[in-house]
Order: C-alpha cells, then sequence, then structure tokens
C-alpha cells in the first residue's frame, strides 16, 4: 500500500499536460490531402474555363457511351464497336498535330471557340440518326470522325491557353483541377447516359450533350484574346514540334508511357461484352463499367493535395503506368461486378497520378511558342491512344475472348512500360526542381 501511495504521489507530481490535438491535426492533414483549388479562387478566366470544360465532359462522355452502344446494339460485333475507335484515331492524328501548329501562329481562343461549335453541331447530326431511326452504322462512323477533326483542332488550343490563365506554381494544381474536370465528365456521362438511353433513347443522351457543349462556348467567348508569343524562326510547323521532341528524351517518354497504357490496357471497347457475358446486365451495367475508372479517378483527382509534394515526376510516372496495367489485368480476370468495379476504379486513380505530373512536365519544360505543337502532340497520345487502344482490345477479343483481352493487354502494359524504363533509365531521375526536357 505505502509503495502504491508513493507512485501516487510521484505521479501527481508531474506537470499536468494537454492529450494531443488529434481532431485538429487530422483536419490539417485531410486539408493537405485535398485538391488545391487555388487556381478557380485566383483566375476568373480559369474558373469559367473549368466550369465549360466541366459540363460539356459530362455531355462528350454521354456521347461515348451512347455510340458504343448503339454500334453493338445494331451489330453485336465487338470488332465493329472497335471501329469506332480507329475511326476517330485517324483525324486526330492527323489534325490534332495541325491543330498544334496552328494553335502556335494564331488566337487560340477563336480556335477554341470554332472547335467547340463544331463539336455541338455534330453531336446534333447525331441525335438526328437516332431520332429518324437510320441504321446504318457508316453513318455514326464518319460522325465521329468528324467530331474529332473538331477536337482535335480545339483541344490543343484550349490547353495552352492554362499557362497564360495560372502562374507557373500553380500548374500542378491546375492539371490535378483539370483531371477533376475529365474525371466528373467520365463518371456522370456514363452513368447519366446508360440511364437516358434505358428512359428515352439514344437520342436523348446526343440532345444533352448538344446542349451541354454552350457551356464551354460561353467560357471560350468571354476570354481575352490568347495569341502565341512569336516564334524567332518565324512559322510553326509541325516538323519543328516533332524535332524537338526528337532531342528531349524526358518530355519524348511521357509521351510514350500514356501511348503503352493506353493501347495495351485500354478495355473501353470491351464493355458492351463483358456487361451482357460476365453480368448478364444491360445498358446501365456498361455505364457503370464505363463509369468506374472515372470514379478513381476523381478520388485521385479530389484526394491530390500531395502532389505538389512529389519532387521525381518521371518515377511517378512509371508507378502509376504499372499499377494502372496490373488493375486491369485483374479485372480481366474476376467475375463480381463489384471487385471488378474496384479494379476499373483503382486503375482510373493511377491514371490521374500519371495524367498530372506527365502534364506537369510538358508544360514546365515546353517554351511557349511551342506549347501548342506539344499539346497537340499530347492531344493525340491522350485522345489517340485509347480509340487505337478501342481497336486493339476489340480486335484481339473477337479472336480470343473479352478476359484474354483484358487481362493480356493489362500484362503487355505491364511489360512495355518496363522495356522503355530500361531503355531511357534517366527518366526515372525527372526531378521538377531542376527540369530537363
Amino acid at each position: 500500500m505505502a509503495l502504491g501511495k508513493d507512485y501516487q504521489k510521484r505521479d501527481s507530481a508531474l506537470p499536468a499536460t494537454d492529450p494531443p490535438p488529434v481532431p485538429g491535426r487530422l483536419r490539417r492533414v485531410a486539408r493537405a490531402s485535398l485538391a488545391d483549388i487555388t487556381p478557380l479562387r485566383t483566375s476568373p478566366a480559369y474558373r469559367r474555363l473549368w466550369f465549360g470544360h466541366t459540363v460539356s465532359s459530362i455531355g462528350q462522355q454521354m456521347t461515348a457511351i451512347a455510340v458504343s452502344v448503339q454500334v453493338y446494339d445494331l451489330t453485336r460485333s465487338t470488332f465493329a464497336t472497335g471501329l469506332v475507335g480507329l475511326f476517330s484515331l485517324v483525324p486526330l492524328v492527323v489534325f490534332g498535330l495541325y491543330g498544334g501548329a496552328i494553335a502556335d501562329t494564331v488566337d487560340r481562343r477563336i480556335l477554341g471557340l470554332l472547335g467547340s461549335l463544331g463539336l455541338a453541331v455534330s453531336s446534333a447530326v447525331l441525335a438526328l440518326q437516332a431520332t429518324l431511326g437510320w441504321r446504318q452504322v457508316a453513318v455514326m462512323y464518319g460522325v465521329v470522325a468528324l467530331q474529332a477533326v473538331f477536337y482535335a483542332v480545339s483541344s490543343p488550343a484550349r490547353s495552352s491557353m492554362i499557362p497564360k490563365l495560372v502562374p507557373a506554381g500553380q500548374l500542378p494544381a491546375a492539371n490535378a483541377l483539370a483531371s477533376v474536370s475529365m474525371s466528373l465528365g467520365m463518371t456522370a456521362g456514363p452513368m447519366l447516359g446508360g440511364v437516358l438511353i434505358g428512359l428515352w433513347g439514344y437520342q436523348a443522351a446526343y440532345l444533352v450533350d448538344t446542349v451541354a457543349f454552350t457551356a464551354t462556348i460561353y467560357a471560350m467567348w468571354r476570354l481575352p484574346a490568347m495569341r502565341p508569343e512569336a516564334d524567332r524562326s518565324g512559322r510553326a510547323s509541325v516538323l519543328q514540334g516533332l524535332r524537338f521532341l526528337r532531342d528531349r528524351p524526358n518530355l519524348r517518354m511521357s509521351f510514350l508511357a500514356d501511348l503503352v497504357a493506353m493501347i495495351f490496357g485500354m478495355p473501353r471497347a470491351l464493355f458492351p461484352a463483358i456487361a451482357v457475358g460476365f453480368y448478364a446486365g444491360d445498358a446501365r451495367t456498361v455505364g457503370l463499367l464505363a463509369s468506374a475508372p472515372a470514379v478513381g479517378s476523381l478520388a485521385g483527382a479530389l484526394f491530390s493535395g500531395w502532389v505538389g509534394k512529389v519532387h521525381r515526376h518521371g518515377f511517378a510516372v512509371v508507378c502509376s503506368v504499372l499499377a494502372w496495367g496490373l488493375a486491369i489485368a485483374g479485372f480481366g480476370l474476376v467475375r463480381n461486378l463489384w471487385l471488378g468495379l474496384v479494379l476499373l476504379a483503382a486503375a482510373g486513380c493511377a491514371d490521374t497520378a500519371s495524367m498530372i505530373f506527365r502534364n506537369t512536365i510538358m508544360q514546365v519544360a515546353a517554351p511557349d511558342n511551342m506549347r501548342g505543337r506539344l499539346q497537340g502532340i499530347f492531344m493525340v497520345v491522350v485522345a489517340g491512344g485509347p480509340r487505337l487502344g478501342d481497336f486493339e482490345s476489340g480486335s484481339v477479343a473477337q479472336l480470343t475472348s473479352p478476359a484474354f483481352s483484358a487481362v493480356s493487354g493489362g500484362l503487355a502494359c505491364v511489360g512495355a512500360m518496363l522495356l522503355l524504363t530500361a531503355r531511357w533509365p534517366g527518366f526515372l531521375r525527372y526531378d521538377a526542381r531542376s527540369p530537363s526536357p
């Protein structure tokens, strides 16, 4: 008892200490992990452009899912569904490269405005063919190709405006917010598209997309003139952009990393067949599958506060692409819908991290008078890669099975990324504090 009292006296003599402020610390950690919205607060022009792009992205993804489901409904062929990607790929490559060169010589605001108007008209044509009950897949292929032309012209112009609208220190945050915008579109668009198709038919999704483009058109209209800095050579050619990339291994690797991820690991064209064959589902199931990667992308973008603390951007890109490929391979192996959705979401989260760092590498390492051309090449990679991936995965599935196509594609993505890293190991050492193109 005496010993116990002695310990009590000694304990009472110790200075009282307050418990650690765990809730406050957790709040600070949560705030630090969330996406940095500083560009939205400080730049009204960027804010309008971001909002307009978000709304139109939702409409574009509704159209994308509607075209995919409508083509599969008319043909019952994964090959025909994959051809949608191929018909948009060629215009994206050709006009994306030249669109970037044009964006380095004219007012980027006008170019982006014209491209957005063309996309709205194309969606209206799709709505018309669905309303009239045309059952000609060739017409849909033609409109998809036309959409790719307008997208290829407007996207480099819009993307190359961002470094003019926000300070250089806010570019990682702006790129994370761009990922939020894209992910919102890819999340809400397919789900809303699936619901509208089920309730009112394909024309409903196309009509909503047409109306949604007014948001981007308004944002572009309110922008000031966005003329590029003068090129000292006096001209802006596609070949100049390609030659610039030839001697910049880190920029080149950032493009190649996304290409291998999208060409080998993009399962989008498989979703209609997988929805029916794996899960006995319908258009709503396709919408869930198409939305799952975007849900992961959105989560990754919303909790992207950590990206500003990462300096080894090349290493982060490689890890993100490897994670994407492994998640897609796992998706092809499972037969439980919810587990498949989780794996697709994990892939989307990895893709968001890759996109944020790849975008920042390009914007920091490229001079303003080259940004249009490099954004054109970037757009060809980002938008053309998935379409080539649609064709690859659809063709492999037609020859084998959707499961084999998904698994082999994910593993091929991992293998190709490891080979590229072995060929150019310097990319792993790329440091944002001393950027080298």
